[in-house]
């Protein structure tokens, strides 16, 4: 796996949105892929001039140029750690904090026609909160966990509860969930796969910092947690994880102000188990709030990182690919294809995986130190 520093190139004409630079130095802000990964929208965050935003700037990854978007409608307010979620073209935003306090707004940005819309929205939603993660299965948005304050503004309240919104009815509900639910959490991460709802990490309150990985079945709406082995996830908050099919990417975070990471881990959701994963190229630095996508589910197994804040509190302003050289099947697709050629591509990745478990088995017999990090180098470079 390989780490690329992306460089710009100038603005040709045409594109979405007017030339810039791109979005600047910002930490807590989002980033999300539509159109096949060909445009990234970056929104909100902090760290220019010194407060927050709800700018938002569109990278066009083919011409590797950054452009402002001139939006119509009402805009969110300028927030921070909110979350942001793609639903086709259109992002549904929600929460995070203006600074001062927790949010618990929704706003959707059609992508297509470059208006945000505020909708009417009815059910039992979300108290405000910020530091929440939220992801998408089908039609359904989940959001869990997060940071808010008491009723008299006093007291931090950090939250394990569970919320759903239909985004088709905007109808809100709270989740009735079995099993056991993660503990109460912020700066963690959420994150999708078929049916099942995917928690890794985060901060309990009392600077507690977590590795434990929780799966939701958004089917039965159960709770069970995974239970890992391999190359362990040290505990962290604030990282970036970004799926690829089964694989789930955990880049950067922190335990304190001392302890940042630029470390990059890698789960398998099936197997559970964690892999240190060594890259080639000159990679991010220890950062955390960073934010993070994949280009193309599909495709290319291209991930991209934007920002995020160093040790001294500066907010950064570099973009990264990681090229994975994994590659995902689109199962709507291989329902297509003939028997045969079905039974060729799975040879090729028994092949690709069979490969990879020889080198880590080299690896593993010259280093009885379990710690050790196994590279992944054998799924190639693009």
């Amino acid at each position: 796996m390989r780490w690329e520093k992306v460089q710009l190139y100038p603005k040709e004409e045409g594109g979405v949105g007017e030339a810039c630079a791109g979005p600047g130095k910002r930490w807590g802000h989002t980033c999300n892929a539509i159109k096949g990964g060909r445009f990234l929208y970056v929104f909100g965050g902090y760290g220019k001039d010194n407060c927050q935003t709800n700018q938002v700037h569109v990278f066009d990854t083919a011409s590797r140029t950054w452009s402002l978007l001139a939006t119509k409608g009402t805009p969110p307010i300028p927030r921070d750690s909110h979350s942001c979620t793609t639903v086709g073209d259109n992002l549904f935003v929600f929460g995070g904090t203006d600074g001062m306090n927790p949010l618990k707004d929704l706003h959707i940005l059609d992508t297509a026609t470059c208006t945000w819309i505020c909708p009417s929205v009815r059910g039992e939603g979300p108290e405000a909160r910020e530091g929440h993660s939220a992801a998408l299965v089908g039609k359904r948005l989940f959001i869990f966990g997060g940071c808010g304050k008491s009723s008299d503004n006093n007291d931090e309240i950090y939250y394990n509860d569970l919320y759903i919104l239909n985004t088709e009815t905007f109808v809100w509900k709270r989740a009735a969930t079995l099993g056991n639910p993660p503990s109460a959490r912020d700066s963690h991460t959420c994150s999708s796969w078929k049916n099942k709802i995917i928690v890794i990490g985060g901060e309990d309150g009392h600077d507690y910092y977590l590795s434990d990985v929780h799966i939701l079945d958004a089917d039965t709406l159960a709770w069970k947690e995974l239970n890992t082995s391999g190359q362990m996830l040290t505990p962290r908050a604030g990282h970036s994880t970004v799926a690829f099919g089964k694989n789930l990417f955990v880049f950067g975070g922190f335990t304190d102000a001392q302890n940042l990471y630029d470390d990059l881990y890698m789960l398998d959701v099936d197997t559970g188990i964690w892999t240190k994963v060594i890259t080639m190229g000159d990679g991010p630095s220890a950062r955390f709030s960073v934010a993070g996508d994949c280009l193309d589910p599909l495709k290319s197994g291209v991930l991209v990182f934007i920002g995020g804040c160093n040790k001294t509190l500066e907010a950064l302003d570099d973009m990264y690919y990681l090229h994975t050289g994994l590659i995902v099947r689109d199962e709507r697709k291989l329902e297509k294809l003939s028997l045969r050629k079905q039974l060729k591509l799975k040879c090729q990745e028994q092949n690709l995986s069979n490969l990879a478990q020889d080198k880590a088995l080299v690896r593993i017999e010259v280093s009885n130190d379990v710690n050790q990090p196994i590279p992944l180098s054998s799924y190639g470079q693009p």
